[in-house]
Order: structure tokens, then sequence, then C-alpha cells
């Protein structure tokens, strides 16, 4: 018995090694915190170097691909060229009486000024996942999950599919919000849809989380301008285990899924307040306040400690030990704060005991030692780019940074900005890049480019 046992534990040790190596499970890795451990990208890339492959995508969208396998799943949101009047029910929802914030400034040099706000739209459109072949990019299947006229309209620098899928290996989820959370299999076979009804987001600035998987579970969180709740689902059959009711603004976070003392809990930041959640019942464990308004970076946890990020109208960024209850706004539990030049859209990166950040969108980045907040950088410019909507990566003692004007650099991971290449390609990236074995994947406004440091 014990043999049995001690096999088993090494098989899945080993399985663990091989899915944080080949792997890219959801939008911010293996991990949960932008690395891949064992992954070996190239560190040196352009249009002609190291490119393995360039493919079209159809549609739009700054949803950030994941990888299993040789297979590449985006969700995507197509114009199907079908105009039609907004009829009464699909009539958007009366706008908040409280006057709401103005949204992220816009890269200097991109568009007219003017109101950030969507525009009602006026045609209908196809949500869609795609899934392409890793070894060369071509499409394996396709799958419409929705076809429909959106209620409201979406911030002018982004679209309707800000959403990542996310899978566990033998299934894949797609969540577009309004449009439904969507269970396949591998090959594309629908195994159950939910519809949870319709957000309306903050001056319809549009939608964005992702979901977030653990075990059987599957969570999404639902906070908008109306009744807000966080649910979860049995992944296999899409029932409902449970619903909590939340009192907050329009959150464009993903909810982060962690084990604490044997305990699993889900972790969502929030304009009004950090909650965490039970994950098998869904009652709350711990709240703490500090964020500012329109929370959009994800937290992560490492070493029993949260760090809980928001930048907009102000700055925060929170270390929270894990294990406590209720109320821990200004406990002990809070490690330490900083309070200067943190990130409005970007999540934050954390590797090698280091946490990566940039501030507000703009090219400018700092680095805290995680254990104690003290500041190792702070705010310096990356130079040759400007406004960055995605979020930093990491592997193999480096990092990737992936602008608004196309350019991409790449660093070491240190105390410093010590840049080993930069780039100019064709496209322009608000999707976050995702690393797994030797590859790294870019998702750009038209096309997903795959760049190895592995031989054809």
């Amino acid at each position: 018995m014990k043999s049995i046992l001690l096999a088993s534990t090494l098989l899945s040790a080993l399985l663990a090694t091989a899915t944080a190596d080949t792997n890219w499970p959801e939008w911010r890795g293996p991990a949960h915190n932008g690395t891949a451990p064992d992954a070996t990208p190239p560190t040196k890339f352009d249009e002609k170097t190291n490119l393995r492959w360039k493919a079209s995508l159809p549609g739009s969208g700054a949803s950030s691909p994941i990888v299993w396998g040789n297979r590449i799943f985006i969700q995507t949101a197509i114009p199907s060229g079908k105009k039609t009047e907004r009829t009464a029910t699909d009539a958007p929802p009366a706008a908040p009486p409280a006057p709401a914030p103005q949204g992220p400034p816009r890269q200097r040099g991109r568009g007219a000024p003017g109101s950030m706000r969507g525009e009602a739209p006026s045609e209908i459109h196809q949500f869609v996942l795609l899934c392409l072949d890793r070894s060369n990019g071509k499409t394996l299947w396709q799958k419409s999950l929705r076809e429909e006229l959106p209620h409201e309209g979406h911030h002018r620098d982004h679209g309707f599919s800000s959403h990542s899928p996310v899978t566990d290996g033998t299934h894949v989820y797609a969540w577009f919000g309004s449009r439904g959370l969507h269970c396949l299999d591998m090959e594309g076979k629908l195994i159950w849809s939910k519809d949870l009804g319709r957000m309306q987001t903050r001056n319809a600035f549009g939608e964005g989380t992702s979901p977030a998987l653990s075990g059987d579970t599957i969570v999404v969180n639902w906070d908008h301008e109306g009744d807000d709740f966080i649910a979860a689902f049995n992944k296999l059959t899409g029932t409902e285990l449970w619903r909590t009711k939340r009192e907050e603004e329009t959150t464009w976070t993903t909810p982060l899924i962690v084990s604490h003392d044997g305990r699993q809990q889900v972790i969502v930041t929030a304009t009004n307040r950090i909650r965490s959640y039970d994950l098998q019942s869904g009652k709350e464990i711990w709240s703490c306040g500090g964020m500012t308004a329109n929370v959009i970076p994800t937290p992560i946890v490492q070493d029993g400690v949260l760090y809980a990020i928001s930048g907009f109208r102000g700055a925060a960024l929170l270390a929270i030990r894990l294990g406590g209850t209720g109320d821990l706004t200004d406990s002990p539990s809070v490690l330490w704060k900083h309070e200067k030049r943190t990130p409005y859209v970007p999540s934050p990166l954390l590797t090698d005991g280091r946490l990566y950040f940039h501030s507000g969108n703009d090219a400018y980045l700092s680095i805290l030692n995680a254990k104690d907040g003290k500041t190792l950088l702070e705010a310096e410019r990356i130079p040759g780019m400007n406004g960055i909507y995605s979020s930093p990566v990491a592997a193999a003692g480096h990092i990737y940074f992936t602008g608004r004007d196309g350019n991409v650099v790449v660093a070491k991971a240190s105390d410093k900005l010590d840049i080993v290449h930069s780039a100019k390609l064709d496209e322009a990236f608000e999707a976050s890049p995702a690393i797994a074995g030797p590859d790294l994947f870019l998702r750009g406004h038209q096309h997903l480019y795959c760049f190895s440091s592995a031989q054809p």
C-alpha cells in the first residue's frame, strides 16, 4: 500500500511539473502569478527572428490565449455584418443616478479625443471560442457560443471579448459575461451553458473578468451597476453550487482561488472591500478595505500572503497574511502597504521574491521586495515603450513586456531594469502573453504570434 501511495504521489508531482512546463491553463499561468516555472521561451524575437508562425484571427478581443498540450484557446467577438434596430428588450438599462468616474487615460496619439463611454451597438456579433493547432497556428475548430446584439457598448480601447478562457485539460470553459458561461470538450463539443443575465457596466465600459477554476468548481464574479454576486458551479454539469450577494461597483478583476491551512478560499479585490469566500459554501471568511475605485488587476498569493493592487485615482498595494477572519482592515494581518505608482489595468507579476508592476497604464516599472515591501526600483521608464494594458509574464529568469504601440521588451528578473532585448512588432498588444515550454504567444489586434526557442 505504501509503495502504491508513493508511486501515486510521484506521478502527481511529475504531472504537475509537466503541466507547469508545457501548459498555460489560465490567463496568469499555471502558478496564477504570471510565471511559467520551467518554460524556456526565446529572449530574442521579432517579425523574422524565432517566429514559428503568425496566425490571422477573426474578429477582435483582448482575451489572452491559454495553452494545453497541442491546443491554444482564444475568445473573440466577430461582427456578423447584420445590422438591426434596437428594440425595447435590447435597450441598455438606465444609467445609475450617481456620477461615475471616467475611464483610463487614453494613450496619447491613439484616436480622437472625447468620451470613452461605450456607444450602443447596432450590429449583431458572434461570440466565439477558437481552438488553434500549437504546432502551426491553424484553426482546429471554431465554436460560436452565442449570436446576438450586445445590449450595451464598451470602452473604445477594447471590444466585446476581454474575458479569457480556462481549462483543466479535459474541458475548456469560455466565459462571455452577459453572453453566458460555456463548457466544451477539447474537440469543441458543447457540454453545457449557463445564462446569468445582463451586466450593466459603469459608463458602458464593457465586461472583462475571467473565471477561476479549482478541482470540480468554477467560479465567476458578477459586479456591475445592479445586483452583485459571486457564484460557483460544478464544472462537469453546470449545476450552481452557491451564490453569495455582494455590494460593489463594477469590477473587472478575476477571482483567485487559493488553499491555506487546508481550506480553499476565493478572493476578489474590489472598490469597497477585498473579500475572501469559502470555496465549498460561499460564506465570507474575511474582508479588508484599502483598494481604489475601478479595480482591474488580479491579486497574487504566495507563501500565505495575498498581494492586492489597484491604481485608479489613487494607489494601493496591500500585503495581507492569510489565516485571519472578519474585518482585517488596518489589522496585524496587513503586513505592509505601498501607496505610489500602482497599475490601473495591468496585473502585477511575482517571481523570485519580487513584485513587478506598472504605473497606471504607462511604461514605468516598479520593483518591490515581496517580503517587506521595500522599494527596489521606483517607476523607471521602460525605454521605447508607451502605453501598456497587458500584464508582464516571466520565465527562465526573464520578464516579458508588451506594449499598446507594438513594442516588446525582455529584461532580466533582477532588482533593476536590465533590458536584454527590445523589438517593434507590426501589431498592438492589449492581451497578456502566454508562455508554455519553448513557446511565447502574443495576441495582437489581428494575429496571434508564436515565437519559439525550439528548432522547427
